[in-house]
């Protein structure tokens, strides 16, 4: 039997709910910190209130940088089941300081053991929607033959295709040879998660998102590509010796392993919600009038295999 039912589905929604609303007294105000830290403290007090025996596989960073939602917290109140808990309480904290679109407040769930218990380093990223034949891209292929391969499983010429590339220095030769192969760019100026799941909407225009981002949005965003369908591969990113400590603190071995859907998220049952703190692609952000706090909510699980998009109203 499940250890996710239809209640602590909705109970997941709520939480992050919860973590928008907090974060969007801080929106335009230009102190990001004070923003993640009012996300961070409402997550942290509704997933306390869940009954359930949860633990943080990605969260805020390790212990001893993160007070609060760190990796290998224990959160809930004990009772129930055993579940992962993948959180990102504010995705994209400098767009909502900066009063810009985009920024989210993140969080799935799986039973024990359901998602890569990943180290917070980077990690080269490509992601397509559903529909298309297993191993359509490939991380090891260049960029010009993965476009070809997209274009024709798509029937369509590369032109014809849109590729969701985060905007970073370090991508730079990677997005003129994607213009120098026909295809167009669409730039997200942070919050990877938002621009993987844009390759899973057909609204959206996204064909493909390929680049480097960090490694906990990328386990983030597997989460969600497994409740809608969708391909998705992954290698950390290592910059320094510090970095590969940490992962082999998260049990990580083989440092150059190439990670597929299954491996970032593999739990049979997951869940998968993101509340809009600032409007974007996926969802509206939060709107404070009159009392009330209205919500605008992305909820997705392996249970019931569709996209649920859910407007919520609160009492202030």
């Amino acid at each position: 039997m499940s250890t996710l039912d239809r209640s602590m589905v909705f109970a997941a929604a709520n939480v992050a709910e919860k973590a928008a609303i907090a974060a969007y007294d801080w929106i335009g105000r230009g102190d990001k910190e004070a923003a993640d830290q009012a996300a961070v403290d409402a997550m942290r007090q509704a997933l306390n209130a869940l009954p359930m025996k949860g633990r943080i596989v990605i969260g805020e960073g390790e212990r001893d940088e993160a007070p609060m939602l760190y990796i290998g917290e224990e959160v809930g109140n004990g009772n129930g089941p055993e579940i992962d808990i993948a959180l990102d309480p504010l995705e994209g904290t400098t767009p909502t300081a900066n009063g810009m679109t985009n920024s989210l407040a993140v969080l799935a769930m799986a039973p024990r053991g359901g998602l890569l218990y990943a180290p917070d380093t980077y990690m080269d990223k490509i992601a397509v929607g559903p529909g298309f034949p297993n191993g359509v891209v490939d991380l090891d292929n260049s960029i010009e033959d993965n476009l070809i391969a997209l274009a024709r499983a798509k029937a369509v010429p590369v032109s014809d295709l849109t590729v969701c590339v985060l905007l970073r220095p370090r991508h730079e030769e990677m997005v003129e040879r994607i213009r120098k192969a026909g295809a167009r760019i669409s730039f997200i100026t942070d919050g990877d998660v938002a621009g993987v799941i844009s390759t899973t909407d057909p609204m959206t225009g996204i064909d493909l998102y390929v680049g480097s981002g960090g490694a906990p949005e990328g386990v983030l965003a597997a989460a969600a590509l497994r409740c809608v369908g969708g391909q998705m591969q992954g290698r950390l990113v290592f910059r320094n010796d510090d970095e590969r400590k940490r992962a082999t603190r998260t049990g990580i071995t083989d440092f150059d392993r190439k990670y597929n859907l299954h491996d970032l998220a593999g739990g049979e049952d997951i869940v998968f919600t993101a509340t809009g703190v600032t409007s974007g692609t996926l969802v509206d952000g939060v709107i404070k009038e009159k009392g009330f706090a209205h919500t605008h909510t992305l909820l997705l699980s392996t249970m019931e295999d569709a996209w649920r998009r859910m407007r919520g109203r609160f009492t202030m």
